[in-house]
C-alpha cells in the first residue's frame, strides 16, 4: 500500500482544478473560465488499488498581490510546494507565458520532485506541434516528468496516476475510504455558489464577491441552507440580486440542484447578498469570511 501529498501548481487558468476533478472523478474544486477561481487550498482524495494519492489544488500564482486576498492566494499556493511528496506543475499546451516562467523561479526551493504536466493538448491540432513544444519545456529544469495531458479529454490520466504512484512511498492510507474531499459540506456549498456567480456575472465582478454560509442543518434527506453573497459596493449588490431578483434567483436554482445531485438529498437554499465594503483588502475581514489569514 502506498499513499502521499501531490500537490498541483502553475499560474491561473491553465486548468489545475480540472485536472484534480477528472482524476477524482467528481467536482471537488470548482471551475470557470475567468483566472483566480480557485482561492483556497482543495483537497481532492484518490482511492486507488495500489493506495490513497492526497492532491492538493491550489490557487493560480499570480504576479502582483494589490490585495490582502490576493497576497493570501500567493501565500497558499507557495505554501504547498514543501514537504510533499511530489508537485505537479500545470503549463497550458502552446501557451507557455512570463507567468509560468515565475511559477518556476517559485519551484527552485522545492527539495523534493517537480513534475511537468503539459495540459490542454487537445487544442493542438497536430502530433508534429507537441513534439517540439514537450521538447521546449523538457529544458526548463530537471522535471522528474514530463507528461501531455488533456483534463477534458481523459488524455494519460491513467499514465499519469501510475506514474505518481511510483513516487510515493509505502504507507496506509490518510484518509479513510469514503472520503473524497479534505473540506466540509458548508464549504462545499459556498464554492459551488461562488461558480455560478463567477460564471454568471460581470468579468470584474467575481472578483469582489465571496461567499459565507450562515447555517447549515440537515433534517433526515432534507438540508437547509442559508448563504450570503458578499460583495465590496452597493452598485455591485444590484448586480448581483439582478432586476427584480432574477440573477439572484437563477443562481439559487442552479447551486441547489447540483447540491441535490450531489448529496443525493433534498436542498433547501436561501440567498441573501450584503455589502461588506473593501473586504478583499482587509484582513480581519477576511477572516471573518473564512480565509485562512495570518
Amino acid at each position: 500500500m502506498q499513499s502521499g501529498i501531490v500537490t498541483i501548481i502553475g499560474r491561473p487558468n491553465v486548468g489545475k482544478s480540472s485536472i484534480l476533478n477528472a482524476l477524482i472523478g467528481r467536482k471537488v474544486s470548482i471551475v470557470s473560465h475567468k483566472p483566480q477561481t480557485t482561492r483556497h487550498r482543495i483537497q481532492g482524495v484518490l482511492h486507488h488499488e495500489r493506495g490513497q494519492i492526497v492532491f492538493v489544488d491550489t490557487p493560480g500564482l499570480h504576479r502582483g498581490e494589490k490585495k490582502a486576498l490576493n497576497k493570501l492566494m500567493n501565500q497558499a499556493a507557495t505554501g504547498s510546494i514543501h514537504d510533499v511528496d511530489l508537485v505537479l506543475f500545470v503549463v497550458e499546451a502552446g501557451g507557455f507565458r512570463d507567468e509560468d516562467q515565475a511559477v518556476i523561479e517559485k519551484l527552485k526551493d522545492v527539495s523534493g520532485p517537480v513534475a511537468l504536466l503539459v495540459n490542454k493538448i487537445d487544442q493542438m491540432k497536430t502530433r508534429e506541434q507537441l513534439l517540439p513544444e514537450l521538447a521546449k519545456l523538457s529544458a526548463l529544469r530537471d522535471f522528474a516528468f514530463v507528461m501531455p495531458v488533456s483534463a477534458t479529454k481523459g488524455s494519460n490520466l491513467d499514465a499519469l496516476v501510475a506514474e505518481i504512484f511510483t513516487r510515493l512511498p509505502e504507507g496506509p492510507e490518510l484518509y479513510p475510504p469514503d472520503m473524497v474531499t479534505g473540506y466540509d459540506h458548508g464549504f462545499e456549498a459556498s464554492e459551488l455558489i461562488r461558480e455560478k456567480l463567477t460564471r454568471g456575472l460581470h468579468q470584474e465582478l467575481p472578483y469582489s464577491l465571496t461567499v459565507s454560509i450562515d447555517s447549515y442543518e440537515r433534517e433526515g434527506r432534507l438540508r437547509r441552507i442559508n448563504a450570503t453573497i458578499w460583495v465590496e459596493r452597493e452598485g455591485q449588490k444590484s448586480i448581483v440580486i439582478g432586476e427584480e431578483g432574477a440573477n439572484l434567483k437563477r443562481v439559487g436554482t442552479s447551486a441547489r440542484r447540483e447540491l441535490e445531485q450531489i448529496t443525493g438529498d433534498k436542498v433547501f437554499l436561501k440567498l441573501w447578498c450584503k455589502v461588506k465594503e473593501n473586504w478583499s483588502d482587509d484582513i480581519k475581514a477576511l477572516r471573518q469570511l473564512g480565509f485562512d489569514a495570518e
